[in-house]
């Protein structure tokens, strides 16, 4: 089973509140993505840390429902 955009980017958002999620179905299967996620959570915050971040925000889904993710992360000014 794929999953949705809509239900990548609202997992995203309760972890990351103030996030702006870009998301785009790269082969229109549900099952592969690109993400741009833009947060002020990830001031400070190393590449690595950022994409753990939005990981963990997936709650697991990573590698099941939600086969790849091509994840792009960046700190907000805000």
């Amino acid at each position: 089973m794929a999953m949705e955009a809509s239900e990548i980017e609202r997992l995203i958002k309760a972890a990351l509140p103030d996030a702006v999620v870009e998301i785009k179905d790269l082969a229109g299967d549900g099952d592969h993505y690109a993400a741009t996620v833009t947060s002020a959570a990830f001031k400070g915050k190393s590449r690595v840390q950022q994409h753990q971040m939005v990981y963990a925000a997936l709650q697991g889904n990573m590698g099941g429902v939600l086969h790849a993710l091509a994840l792009t992360t960046q700190a907000s000014d805000i």
